[in-house]
């Protein structure tokens, strides 16, 4: 409780704050970017170049679901002049933070722009959309565009350099984007079931043509129960599921009480590999960006379902 009070308060001073903190340092040649998780600080990298300084919250196996603002986030939030979040209820408990900073400075979710008929939700919740949409990549490609034009409404100048970035990084992605499809297509049919430990994946499933089962929801602010691991455990006991997957910001209890059940119902299923989900990986490696983390999924999951 002392904490939040102390986050709170801390916020009250930022937003009072905002517009002499965005101004604070506007001729040092560089657009200041606060990001929530580390693939949205990738993709500000790969937008801005250098006329961009970014400084994400989160890092490697933190999961956006459950993390809370600290005292220094909030700082680094006051001293950005963009700040770019995935928005669709990505970063629950970062919610309040997000929609009080946008009362005074530029705050984008990348998702902004997305076609609403594109994007998924679970059934009885159709008001609240999946906010795992990178997993399809031509969907990103809407992230990218958003981003872009938030940070040219932020640094005109910039315009030139931004939109050539853009377009650059959306050759890329429409590469990876077809590299996926051939790649999953390689899966026998049959084979093609993805089993993981909470709801990431379901964007993955319907571009690349892929069955996606998960034991716990969208957020995995929700635990799973008995029955969604007696659930998960029959389908792969009676679809003969031969791997199945553990998320790096996703503890691995729940998997390992699925492939127990199913053990007891005869089946054979093993851990295929670490995935991917809610974050990218380690700063300075290829999995730490999020073309490499799409490509390390993919790497895993052909290897662990062919």
């Amino acid at each position: 409780m002392a904490r939040h009070v102390l986050v709170s308060a801390l916020l009250a001073i930022v937003v009072a704050g905002c517009g002499a903190a965005s101004q604070a340092n506007p001729n040092d040649g560089v657009v200041h970017v606060a990001t929530t998780t580390n693939f949205i600080t990738d993709l500000a990298h790969r937008i801005g170049g250098d006329r961009v300084d970014v400084e994400g919250l989160m890092g490697p196996g933190v999961d956006p679901h459950l993390y809370k603002a600290s005292a220094n986030d909030v700082s680094t939030l006051a001293d950005a002049e963009l700040v770019l979040y995935g928005g669709l209820e990505l970063e629950g408990k970062m919610g309040d933070v997000l929609e009080k900073l946008d009362r005074r400075k530029p705050t984008v979710a990348v998702t902004r722009d997305m076609p609403r008929d594109r994007l998924r939700a679970e059934p009885g919740y159709e008001d609240r959309p999946d906010p795992h949409v990178w997993f399809d990549v031509d969907l990103w490609r809407s992230a990218a565009r958003t981003t872009a034009e938030a940070l040219v409404e932020v640094d005109p100048a910039g315009r030139a350099t931004y939109k050539r970035n853009l377009r650059a990084y959306d050759r890329r992605l429409r590469t990876l984007d077809a590299e996926a499809r051939e790649r999953i297509a390689t899966i026998p049919e049959g084979r093609r079931v993805l089993v993981t430990s909470h709801d990431a994946f379901h964007y993955f499933g319907a571009r690349y043509d892929i069955d996606v089962v998960a034991i716990q929801g969208v957020s995995t602010a929700t635990e799973a129960t008995t029955a969604d691991v007696e659930r998960v455990a029959k389908l792969i006991a009676d679809r003969g599921v031969r791997s199945v997957f553990v998320e790096s910001s996703v503890p691995p209890q729940t998997i390992e009480a699925v492939l127990a059940s199913a053990r007891r119902q005869g089946a054979t299923a093993t851990v295929g590999g670490e995935l991917f989900a809610d974050a990218a990986g380690d700063d300075g490696t290829p999995e730490g960006t999020y073309e490499g983390m799409i490509r390390h999924n993919l790497d895993a999951i052909v290897e662990g379902l062919r």
